[in-house]
């Protein structure tokens, strides 16, 4: 973390501390049914809090884009982060103007304000320099604490680092630790694990994962492109056929990289993709033209494992299979168990993150247990693209 700032270098006794929280949390009849992306940044408002500064949250929810949508305020949200903080945490019914200013005039040493939807504002996602000045208005020091809108250029992510002292919160500071170790100064070998369902998607993150790690496993749909790209058979499984190019251009820069490739050695084909479906076992040249890959076999499984063991740092992006529906979770869950094991042991730095990956490592009761699970998922996977996030960059 030598070239980020942190709250360590800042002293926030008596500021008004503007800090940018990702509270774009799932609602449903009124009340947070995941309280995930809350709980990570209470570290942050705690250490300022009790430091005597005044602590000035900023957030957006939904995509409002620019206008006021009631369905869209954050005030609910005020409610839900006091509840878990165990203290009150007072809101403003705008992030700019007369509300905010009063608000925030209002505030003691230690108290916490939430602000109003920042993307109630035009100005938000244009970064506005005029709307920034406004929300600059409001404090002395900016902290941004929301990794999860880092990749985003807008006016609370990235723009106020250019008025006002900027340093990282704990939740982002946590975060960049986690992906340097990963990937930026590794302890070799390197595996990474990416799955879901098509190639097309992640084609920016295996050209450069590729060049990053020691071994690459590719599962879910996306291993379908790479095996049909070497002329397998996959009946009438989710394939990008189109991509058979980009699958064979990857997997030549990988072996010019001296990456191995580890892809699936047989598969669990079924006829329907439905809970309990009946299905068999396969070989690779096994597969009827009218069956479905929906997950990888016992042999794949083992191939996964031992690269698990040689390994000494796991980046993980999306499940292996269908894991949403049993039994086509296994190797999923098999391979997220024994990481996690790895984990626990301190043999291996597990680090994972994207949406997908986020509910199949819940569903293989392991989220708890890797070494670090990102809630980010846009910009964790921009990350591992190899790309600048404005947010992170602003606050170098």
């Amino acid at each position: 973390m030598a070239s980020f700032r942190t709250l360590d270098d800042v002293d926030v006794k008596g500021k008004r501390v503007l800090v940018r929280v990702d509270l774009n949390v799932p609602f449903k009849d009124g009340k947070v049914t995941d309280d995930t992306r809350i709980r990570a940044v209470l570290p942050t408002i705690e250490d300022i809090s009790k430091a005597g500064g005044k602590v000035v949250l900023m957030a957006h929810f939904g995509r409002p884009k620019g206008a006021v949508v009631p369905e869209q305020s954050l005030a609910p949200l005020a409610e839900a982060t006091a509840k878990l903080l165990g203290k009150p945490v007072a809101f403003a019914a705008d992030c700019i103007g007369a509300a905010a200013a009063s608000a925030v005039a209002a505030m003691k040493d230690g108290d916490i304000l939430l602000l109003e939807n920042t993307r109630f504002h035009k100005g938000e996602e244009k970064n506005d320099a005029e709307f920034t000045k406004a929300l600059a208005a409001n404090g002395d020091i900016y902290v941004n604490d929301a990794f999860a809108t880092a990749h985003r250029a807008h006016a609370s992510t990235e723009g106020l680092a250019h008025f006002m002292t900027a340093v990282a919160g704990r939740c982002m500071q946590t975060e960049l630790e986690a992906l340097e170790a990963a990937l930026s100064q590794p302890k070799r070998p390197v595996l990474a694990v990416v799955g879901g369902a098509k190639v097309s998607t992640k084609i920016d993150l295996l050209e450069n994962l590729v060049s990053k790690v020691d071994m690459l496993v590719i599962g879910g749909g996306m291993a379908n492109t790479f095996l049909a790209a070497q002329g397998v058979d996959v009946g009438k499984s989710l394939c990008e056929h189109d991509l058979a190019d980009t699958a064979r251009r990857i997997m030549a820069a990988a072996e010019k990289a001296k990456c191995e490739i580890i892809l699936p050695v047989d598969v669990v084909v079924a006829k329907e993709f439905a809970a309990g479906a009946a299905n068999e076992v396969l070989g690779l040249g096994e597969i009827p033209a009218d069956g479905m890959v929906l997950d990888a076999g016992p042999a794949s499984i083992a191939k996964v494992i031992d690269a698990i063991d040689r390994a000494a740092t796991l980046v993980w992006n999306g499940p292996l299979g269908a894991f949403e529906i049993a039994p086509f979770d296994k190797a999923t869950v098999a391979a997220a168990q024994h990481a996690a094991a790895r984990s626990t042991a301190g043999k291996l730095m597990s680090v994972a993150g994207g949406g997908d990956t986020v509910a199949a490592l819940k569903h293989a009761g392991v989220y708890e247990t890797f070494s670090y699970v990102s809630t980010a998922g846009g910009a964790f996977l921009e990350w591992m693209e190899g790309k600048a996030l404005p947010g992170v960059e602003a606050l170098r």
